[in-house]
């Protein structure tokens, strides 16, 4: 699935577009545009000058001399540029690539397009969405602000780590990874962490974010091949197991994660 590592792709990718003016937009899903209608949309934004991409958490946002223009991914959802998609496949998604899944397309001054494909229409297309309902980036979060993302309450640490209005852009795989890095059972309620198994779960969560993104995504991570049923630990060969968080069914070591 699209999680901070595949949209922070995408945000590399449609950067190409900076400068450039849209000159038509087709929105020929109305299930996949949230709280506007594709006239609305194609009005609000052509003739706008591109100025800027950005993403927070799994938020990609492109700024305009007009307004924000926000996408979002879901599980199975991929952004092209030039018809080149920068993440090929998705965990979750489907080995075919069907223009039939074309749920928003953006064309600018010079004949370049921005496309975005998604076949099981989870994510969607916002104008000036708010941004302050998310948490902070979990690329940039430092030690301090972590410490407060984990405060409060008996949530179990996983569920607190995937609630992007905590901290912005983890999703299943990256945080079954970093806990398991960590050392540090899915189910633990977040308020038993003491401070030397947060500062381990931050450096955690540092460093499996700098791998990942040099290995080329969220789908990177030592646990992956294993995360099925009869899989093992990478580290000791424990069988790992199964449980859920967060609304996520998720993999995790009972010998070292504790």
């Amino acid at each position: 699935m699209p999680e901070l590592l595949e949209v922070e792709a995408y945000r590399r990718a449609a950067e190409a577009l900076v400068g450039s003016t849209i000159t038509a937009v087709e929105a020929p899903d109305d299930w996949y545009l949230k709280g506007v209608d594709a006239a609305t949309v194609s009005d609000a934004l052509v003739g706008s000058r591109i100025e800027g991409v950005r993403r927070h958490g799994k938020l990609l946002l492109v700024d305009t001399d007009g307004p924000v223009l926000g996408l979002r991914f879901g599980m199975t959802g991929r952004l092209l540029v030039d018809g080149e998609a920068p993440i090929e496949r998705l965990e979750y998604g489907s080995s075919r690539d069907e223009p039939a899944w074309d749920r928003f397309r953006l064309r600018v001054d010079d004949g370049r397009e921005l496309v975005v494909r998604d076949p099981r229409r989870l994510g969607g297309v916002e104008l000036d969405p708010d941004e302050s309902r998310l948490g902070p980036d979990a690329a940039t979060v430092d030690l301090r602000t972590f410490r407060r993302v984990l405060a409060g309450g008996h949530a179990p640490v996983k569920a607190r780590l995937m609630d992007q209005s905590r901290l912005a852009g983890l999703g299943n795989l990256l945080v079954d990874e970093i806990l398991w890095r960590a050392g540090v059972a899915p189910g633990r309620p977040v308020d038993s962490l003491d401070d030397d198994e947060i500062r381990r779960l931050h450096r955690a969560l540092r460093r499996t974010l700098e791998l990942l993104g040099r290995r080329g995504g969220s789908h990177r991570g030592d646990l992956g091949p294993e995360r099925h049923p009869g899989g093992t630990c990478p580290r000791d060969g424990t069988p790992l197991e199964r449980s859920s968080a967060g609304g996520r069914t998720g993999w995790w070591c009972p010998t070292h994660q504790r």
